[in-house]
């Protein structure tokens, strides 16, 4: 029961992180710009949406980190 949890959370947290990795702006601009991220550039407050965007992407990635962890311990 517990091991179907973990691979729920880890499909989940695998999913946001593709998402919030396509959401970020490369050299390119990315898929941010086709949902309005390159309006949100000449915006003052811009800044602050990336930090924020790496702080939850980080999060999400120590999230995925520790379940993939704990699922080899779990399955040895």
């Amino acid at each position: 029961m517990l091991t179907a949890i973990i691979v729920v959370l880890q499909v989940l947290a695998c999913l946001a992180l593709i998402f919030l990795i396509l959401m970020h702006s490369g050299k390119g601009g990315g898929l941010s710009d086709m949902f309005g991220g390159s309006v949100g550039s000449a915006a003052a407050g811009s800044t602050v949406v990336e930090k924020n965007l790496d702080r939850i992407t980080v999060t999400v990635a120590v999230i995925f980190a520790f379940t993939n962890l704990i699922l080899i311990m779990r399955l040895q």
